[in-house]
């Protein structure tokens, strides 16, 4: 009998050897005359232990990793083929890991379990029941489920979905459309990666999902150029659905229709903002359009359009199955479900962690995170992308709670965690975020625009000491200005990093730029 061994093939998986190890494992193990089938599954999210591999027993699978090539003839040895955890790399059930076993997996169930291009993999862990659910319920039945579950865009601006939905609902066309925003672009996050290459039929029913909902026959999901596997999956997956009655012409028999194409977006951050990524998707140059018209009433072509981002739409095929309440029983105050949150930095387990709205800072960054990896004591991390706060300890019980973060002027945003240790300049951090608005603005508004290339001027200025009070003073002015005055969140919440260092680190700006802490 065939032993079924799964080894990920997502890009973090790939990127430190998993290729070869698979190849390794089907060599040796044909050596010893082993029968073995490997199984390409996606990642697990445990980036700390990739390469992971798995090995199916009669009483679940078993884990080990990370492996190395080396590794591989000691673990054979050793019974891993069995099931056996007498080798250092054996971590046991799966299941069990402690990272994996406290998460709340509601979105992410089934990532590392399937094959990502398995359309019976993905229906015998429950995929497509919330299309099937959906067929047989009209739009505002639809939407309203997803107004009551709470969900909220999980891009950055945490707007309810269910809201957004019903607006395109409601305004009359012949054609409406859904985007999907998968221009990931913020500094240590990967969930939307994680998604389309190792769960991509996720995505697929939620988009489908949306465009039942609001009367939308068209999608297409905006994926960053920097993510060619994602694009191979996503193509190689929409071809499957296609064939199988889940996408095109007859859905699922039951003559409703949606289509939906991926196209590559061209290393723009600014894109990520819905409506420079609509001019994009146009083949326009990325620029911020004004709003009012909302994207809702005058999105993509000028018609109605839904854009959410990934997680937002891979929600929802758990909301449409299990019912509004299941998702909503998750979470707190009126941050409703689970928030992917994904640990980056100087880290000693990086990874994602699902876990519902509430839990906090300090628990996930120690307890999941497991400290630095330099372990030096951990001084500040920014959370949100490159436009989130740096938070000092003293924030670190915060709850993860979109309302508990913006009472402190920070955001959660897409849930990247980016760790720092006590070697850090903060200084050099807030010039970090100003040079990088600086190259990623879009450029049609002066605070941005200009504001950016002037701030950066002026944190130089305070690091060389010239003038340093009446520079500090200026670049307080300058981060007012830009949040009060700029056209998107790309000006308006480049302060917030800045403004943070400058009120919870204010030893590293009074000094020069190459001199000690102490």
């Amino acid at each position: 009998m065939s032993i079924r061994v799964f080894v990920p093939r997502d890009t973090t998986a790939l990127a430190l050897g998993a290729d070869a190890i698979a190849n390794r494992l089907a060599r040796e193990a044909a050596a010893r005359g082993e029968s073995i089938t490997l199984v390409r599954n996606g990642s697990r999210g445990l980036a700390w232990l990739e390469p992971l591999v798995e090995v199916e027993t009669p009483t679940g699978r078993f884990a080990y990793g990370p492996v190395a090539l080396a590794d591989i003839p000691a673990l054979l040895d050793s019974g891993m083929l069995q099931g056996s955890v007498t080798h250092s790399l054996a971590l046991g059930p799966t299941e069990e890991i402690d990272y994996l076993a406290r998460q709340q997996r509601l979105t992410f169930a089934r990532i590392g379990i399937t094959d990502p291009l398995s359309i019976e993999d993905y229906r015998a862990h429950s995929g497509f029941r919330g299309l099937e659910a959906a067929l047989q319920s009209a739009p505002p039945d639809i939407v309203e489920e997803v107004k009551a579950s709470g969900l909220r865009g999980r891009g950055g601006a945490a707007f309810p979905t269910g809201i957004k939905w019903q607006t395109v609902l409601d305004t009359p066309a012949d054609q409406k459309y859904i985007v999907c925003n998968a221009d990931e672009g913020d500094s240590g996050t990967f969930a939307d990666r994680l998604v389309m290459e190792c769960d991509p039929y996720l995505l697929i029913e939620g988009m489908t999902i949306a465009g039942l909902a609001v009367g939308a026959t068209q999608g297409y999901i905006y994926l960053r150029s920097e993510y060619p596997l994602a694009k191979e999956i996503l193509d190689e997956a929409i071809a499957h659905a296609e064939q199988a009655g889940y996408l095109g012409e007859n859905l699922c028999g039951s003559g409703r229709v949606f289509h939906l194409e991926v196209r590559l977006g061209a290393g723009a951050y600014i894109c990520g903002e819905e409506t420079s990524l609509l001019e994009s998707l146009e083949g326009k140059r990325g620029l911020v359009r004004f709003k009012p018209p909302l994207p809702a009433i005058e999105g993509l072509f000028g018609l109605p359009t839904v854009v959410n981002n990934v997680l937002s739409l891979a929600a929802v095929p758990f909301i449409l199955a299990e019912g509004a309440e299941a998702y909503a029983s998750h979470g707190m105050g009126r941050s409703r479900g689970t928030l992917a949150l994904q640990l980056a930095g100087n880290v000693q387990r990086g990874g994602l962690v699902e876990l519902a709205f509430g839990t906090t800072l300090r628990t996930l960054m120690e307890e999941f995170g497991g400290g630095t990896l330099s372990d030096k004591p951990l001084r500040a991390v920014q959370v949100g992308g490159p436009l989130g706060a740096y938070l000092p300890e003293s924030q670190w019980d915060l709850p993860l709670d979109y309302e508990a973060f913006a009472a402190e002027s920070a955001v959660l945003g897409h849930g990247g965690v980016v760790m720092f240790d006590e070697s850090v300049d903060m200084a050099e951090q807030a010039r970090f975020s100003m040079e990088f608005c600086k190259v990623e603005s879009c450029g049609k508004c002066t605070p941005c625009r200009i504001g950016s290339t002037r701030g950066v001027e002026v944190i130089d200025r305070i690091r060389a000491d010239q003038n340093r009070e009446a520079n500090l003073a200026l670049l307080h002015d300058l981060c007012e200005t830009m949040v009060d005055g700029s056209l998107c969140a790309m000006g308006g919440m480049t302060p917030f990093p800045v403004q943070s260092a400058l009120n919870h680190f204010p030893d590293d700006f009074q000094r020069a730029a190459n001199g000690d802490r102490s």
